[in-house]
């Protein structure tokens, strides 16, 4: 089996991919966008990608690609993983944090260190992906800029570790979903489903969806907001836990909450308890 991620071997995703599936061949890709492509096209069999950190929130160009549109093929979630996220600054051999400048990684790495960054005097440079960033400072050698990346990324490129657990927030963890082209199944463990919604723009219609879907027996755990393709129209993606099954999904979503616009499904899957 071929499963995509996002980035290069010792990335989070890379970890995340391989702690999932203990065998296959994993394929990065430099973007979210040509990683999507790719589970589209056939070229990968399951794609693993972040959806949201616990410190910065969602993944926005994953979540927003999540539900398709008429132009591309149906994609479901199958699974949820979740990774404790520990930044480490990586160096050339010699040099010493106190001679960093700048330090490369991916814009979500850099959000999750703003602070510690920003109080060490290093000046954040966005990549395309943390294991690509400790290549590139490899690759130039220069001991005034520095990677941020997972612990063990550096000694693959021969780099030094300058600084362990650069992190703003001590709980730092990504969570990530394995995702599938074609329909939702629901396996009768799988106790936990993400939807899209869209409101009936009448007042309080969102309200009356959350607390129908509440009364149904439903624990909403996330509820994210964003543009729906037309200017100032809004979905609502919205993940929540229910009895296992499709006759514990049926019970929350069969019918549709009634002022619910449209509902459409991405994805039952076994909850992961963190």
């Amino acid at each position: 089996m071929k499963i995509g991620y996002q980035g290069e071997p010792h990335s989070y995703s890379y970890r995340a991919a391989t702690e999932l599936f203990s065998e296959g061949e994993f394929i990065g890709h430099r973007g979210f966008a040509t990683a999507f492509d790719a589970l589209e096209g056939g070229e990968v069999d399951r794609l693993v990608v972040p959806v949201e950190n616990s410190t910065t929130g969602s993944v926005l160009p994953v979540l927003d690609r999540l539900p398709g549109d008429a132009s591309h093929v149906r994609f479901s979630i199958l699974a949820e993983h979740l990774v404790e996220v520990r930044h480490t600054l990586h160096g050339v051999p010699g040099a010493s944090i106190e001679d960093i400048r700048e330090v490369r990684s991916h814009p979500q790495a850099l959000a999750q260190a703003e602070h510690v960054l920003l109080n060490l005097g290093i000046d954040p440079v966005p990549t395309h992906d943390t294991a690509g960033a400790v290549r590139q400072v490899a690759e130039a050698g220069d001991p005034s800029v520095a990677a941020l990346a997972p612990p063990r990324a550096g000694a693959a490129h021969g780099l030094d570790v300058l600084l362990d657990h650069v992190l703003d927030k001590d709980h730092n963890t990504t969570r990530f979903v394995v995702l599938a082209v074609g329909d939702p199944v629901v396996d009768e463990d799988d106790d936990k489903t993400t939807i899209v919604v869209t409101g009936s723009h009448t007042p309080g219609s969102l309200a009356l969806v959350l607390t129908e879907l509440g009364l149904r027996g439903a624990n909403l755990t996330r509820i994210e907001s964003r543009p729906a393709g037309v200017a100032w129209n809004y979905r609502f993606f919205i993940d929540l836990v229910h009895s296992p099954g499709p006759e514990g999904l049926a019970r929350v979503l069969d019918p549709p909450p009634a002022n619910a616009a449209s509902l459409l499904n991405l994805g039952s899957y076994k909850a992961v308890v963190s």
